[in-house]
């Protein structure tokens, strides 16, 4: 049990050390996530569009 105790211990001294980020800081960095989320979803998205067009071109000829 004290072991436990000192880790919480530790922790707590450790939460106490960091460097919390701004509310707008955190706004932005959400925002760009979000941005270059959508957009890689956009583009993975068109990718398989357009390969399982390709795909049904190739098997229909056959």
């Amino acid at each position: 049990m004290k072991g436990v105790i000192k880790y919480l211990k530790e922790v707590r001294t450790e939460l106490s050390k960091v460097i919390w980020p701004k509310k707008e800081q955190v706004i932005k960095l959400t925002l760009i996530v979000f941005i270059i989320s959508g957009a890689i979803g956009l583009y993975v998205g068109v990718l398989d569009f357009s390969f399982t067009k390709l795909l049904e071109l190739l098997l229909v000829r056959q």
